[in-house]
């Protein structure tokens, strides 16, 4: 039983947690392309920004591309997420790779239904509330769906990623 009452165009996120059954609400905003930081995002749709998680593409030196999901209001500790993904050292992927390697933008990453699926890792706090948002796959639209959904569709290790 499916939560998501959306007219507009669903994306390729919506449809593959649709085709499992999973339970969200699509949450639409404005986008400022100055202005794509979870602080924002959070003023916009009125929630508190430790409930905003986004998504980050990382590489390592080792296990190659993986993912991290963390707060809206924290900055991934690169040698925690090192650690965690088997790596000794990360960084992020470079923007103008982002589109390739995922099928997402900058500020319209989700976590769900990327062209491959990378390994993924979700900041522990995740499992504090109810429901989190991530990005739906595009700018301007959000998932607000529960943690334990999101960790089981995307096979997520919760662990401690922030700074």
């Amino acid at each position: 039983m499916l939560t998501c009452s959306y007219t507009m165009k669903k994306t390729n996120a919506a449809r593959l947690l649709d085709a499992q059954s999973v339970n969200y609400e699509l949450t639409e905003y404005e986008v400022d392309e100055s202005d794509l930081s979870a602080v924002s995002l959070a003023k916009k749709i009125g929630q508190d920004v430790e409930q905003i998680f986004k998504t980050l593409v990382l590489r390592g030196d080792k296990t190659g591309v993986f993912v991290c999901v963390i707060p809206g209001n924290a900055e991934v500790d690169l040698k925690k997420a090192a650690k965690f993904s088997g790596n000794k050292n990360c960084a992020m992927v470079q923007q103008k790779e982002l589109l390739p390697l995922t099928g997402y933008i900058r500020g319209g990453c989700s976590p769900i239904g990327m062209k491959k699926q990378f390994p993924t890792f979700i900041h522990e706090t995740c499992i504090l509330f109810d429901t989190i948002f991530v990005s739906a796959g595009q700018r301007g639209l959000q998932f607000k769906i529960n943690p334990d959904d999101l960790i089981k569709v995307t096979g997520a290790e919760v662990c401690d990623l922030a700074e």
